[in-house]
Parts: structure tokens; sequence; C-alpha cells
């Protein structure tokens, strides 16, 4: 295990941005004893009634976390699984058709008006509604059949880090608990050790490399679009630093025009199947001298220190190290990565 050299010790933070973060193993050892029985009901509940689809509901980095859910859940159960657009509920207030689906609902603070209407529209219509919630006094646990509670505790940096790898631990112990995988089951009991080590690798090349930057791509594809997502936003939200996520097929689309020697590019890749998508993508930028960095727990080519861990928890495990990494970019490009301007903590938007 490599410590960051030249960054702070794991003892001791810089900011509630990284002692926040730092946190993340514990929250998840924490998150997965209090819902173990919560689990194992939603599990059966699910296996009784299969649901017809999943539909997410969820904002900002809660909306990358069912990004996750969806490639888990339908690589995993075969369900089909989309984010819904909230404002059709609260701004178009059109009607959903009935079915027997399964709402989840990923929030923070379980607050936003826009969220609250469009899972009151899916319960109206039929749907069995699981809520991922940090804040105890949530109203969208009120209209919920279920509440995971993600045990985070207060977050008091704008940025979300902890709450949000906490999202991605429950979204897979859900999953487990759906489809009765050994396999992902005692993963999820080893992973809060492993975020911890996580926490300790050295991205400090990061830090050097995209110090001068003013735009890039963050790749991913999979298990890890979700995580490229979060990386992107935190990039703009801590750093001052325009970013753009894609999936490593969908940059092949038109956006790699853009890519040459001087445009930089953080990537995720794993050791699920969508691995070597990432990496065939990154093979060809790095042909065109772009300033990239790969990390990927399945390549002997990375440029950042990774951990190999159950496919469908290596990018739980890779945002946690990013997290740390962004902190110190944040703060050697001048900013306060737990003030952002212009940002509140919750957003209620209608």
């Amino acid at each position: 295990m490599e410590l960051m050299d030249g960054m702070p010790d794991p003892r001791t933070y810089s900011s509630l941005m990284e002692a926040e973060a730092g946190e993340a193993g514990a929250v998840v050892r924490r998150m997965l004893a209090a819902n173990r029985e919560t689990f194992e009901q939603i599990g059966e509940r699910l296996r009784a009634s299969p649901p017809t689809g999943v539909i997410s509901c969820a904002r900002g980095s809660s909306d990358h976390a069912a990004t996750y859910a969806k490639y888990l859940i339908e690589t995993m159960t075969g369900t089909p699984t989309a984010s819904a657009a909230l404002s059709v509920a609260s701004v178009y207030e059109a009607p959903v058709v009935p079915g027997n689906r399964l709402c989840l609902a990923i929030s923070q603070s379980g607050k936003s008006p826009d969220l609250l209407a469009s899972v009151r529209q899916q319960r109206a219509a039929g749907a069995y509604v699981v809520a991922l919630i940090n804040a105890e006094d949530a109203p969208l646990a009120e209209i919920a059949d279920a509440v995971i509670a993600l045990s985070a505790g207060p977050e008091k940096s704008v940025a979300a880090t902890k709450s949000y790898i906490a999202s991605l631990a429950a979204i897979a112990a859900l999953v487990a608990a759906w489809t009765r995988d050994p396999d992902l089951g005692a993963a999820l009991d080893a992973l809060p050790a492993e975020l911890e080590r996580a926490f300790a690798l050295d991205w400090s090349a990061g830090v050097d490399l995209l110090k001068p930057a003013a735009n890039l791509f963050v790749l991913g594809r999979g298990l890890g679009l979700g995580i490229a997502q979060e990386a992107a936003l935190k990039f703009k939200e801590t750093c001052a630093l325009h970013a753009e996520a894609f999936s490593a097929a969908e940059v092949r689309h038109g956006p790699m025009a853009i890519v040459d020697a001087d445009f930089y590019i953080l990537a995720f890749g794993g050791n699920d199947p969508a691995g070597a998508s990432v990496r065939e993508t990154v093979s060809d930028f790095r042909g065109r001298g772009a300033r990239l960095l790969l990390a990927d727990p399945g390549s002997d080519d990375a440029d950042l220190p990774t951990l190999t861990l159950h496919p469908a928890l290596e990018p739980i495990a890779m945002v946690q190290s990013f997290y740390r990494m962004a902190n110190a970019l944040s703060l050697a490009r001048g900013c306060d990565p737990d003030s952002p301007p212009h940002l509140n903590k919750v957003t209620k938007t209608l």
C-alpha cells in the first residue's frame, strides 16, 4: 500500500472534504450492519414479486449512484432500469402508467420537492419504493415502503463523499440480497477495510498532471460510468475545472474529435467486461499524445494505483482514492473544497 507522497497522513486532514471521505470505510461498515435485516427483507420481496422494471429517482451525486445501480441491476438480474426525469412529475404533472416496478429513491437529505413528487407519482402507480437516505428526518422516509439508512452521519462539506460511497455500497448490498450472490456478499463484508486501503493509495500524479488543466474528459463504462460522472462533478465543484464524463464507447461518437496532445483525460477501467473498452479507448488517446491518467486494476499500464476486488466493487474503491486526490487538487489550484462558490449542501429543486 502506497501512501500519497507529499499528501497529509491519513490521521490528519486538510479539509472537511478529506476528513469526511476518510470516514467512508467506517460508514460502510456501519451501514451494512445497521441494514442487514432490511436488505434481506427487500431481497425476499423482490424475489417473491419480481419487478418488471426499476425506476431511480435522484439528482447530483445520488443520480451518479443510480447510474451504478442501472448497470449492476441489469447485469445481475436482467431487470430494465432507468432514471426518472423528475420534472415529469414536479413540473409537467404527467401521469405514469401503473405497473409492478421497483422505485429506487436515492438522496442525502430526502427533502427535494421534485424528488418527492416523482416518488409519490411512482408509488401511486403501484411501485414498491425503496429509499436510500442519509438524513434521519427525511420526508422521503414517510412515503417509502422500505428505508435503507446510509448511516454516513453529518456531512458538512458541500461536496458529497462518504454519503455517495455509502449509496454505492448500499446498492451493491441490495443487489447481493436480491440475487443471493455469495461472492458479492462476501466481497461486501471485506469492503470497509478495502476502502481504508484505497484511501491511502498514492494518486498524487493526478494533482501534478491536472493542476494547470482547464478542461478534461472523464471516461468509464458500465459499472465504472457512474464514478466517471461523479469525478467530473467533483472537478467542477471543488477544483473549478471543467470536466465532462463520457462512456468510453460514447466518446467515440463525436467528442473524441477534440482530443489531441494537449487534452487531459482521466479514465476508470476495471476487471468487469467493460474494462477492455476503456483500455482500448485509452490506447487510442495515448497514441495522440493526450495527457492521460488511467486508474485500472485490470491493466498493467495504469498511471494510478488501484485495488483488485470483486469487479462490482472496484469502482467504489477507485472513487474513494479519487476523492483524496480531488481534495488535494482543489487546494493546489487555490480553491476551497468545502465551500464551492454558489453552491449549498441541500438543493431543493422544483
